[in-house]
């Protein structure tokens, strides 16, 4: 594993997931860098890019990124579980 030298502040994290979920098609790592408001090294964009693909939110093609993750997809699972799972308040583990 590689040693990160600089992580991201929350506010860069949001910024970049704002650009990427805006994009209306596929955008490169250069064109994120032009859209952030203050520039940013590209060690720390890649700590950013790799967090966001590992959380499901997007996804890195040879076209460019996208966003993928979408949260009301989310909520129907939780309840579909939620409905589908009984729970046992007096025996949590059955």
């Amino acid at each position: 594993m590689e040693q990160v030298l600089h992580y991201p502040r929350l506010d860069t994290m949001l910024n970049v997931e704002e650009i990427i979920k805006n994009a209306k098609e596929a955008i490169s790592k250069n064109e994120i860098d032009r859209r952030l408001p203050k520039k940013i090294m590209r060690p720390t964009l890649n700590v950013i890019l790799k967090y966001l693909d590992d959380s499901g939110k997007i996804a890195i093609l040879k076209e460019g990124i996208i966003w993928i993750y979408e949260k009301d997809i989310s909520k129907g699972l939780r309840k579909a579980l939620a409905e589908s799972v009984p729970w046992n308040e007096q025996n949590p583990t059955s």
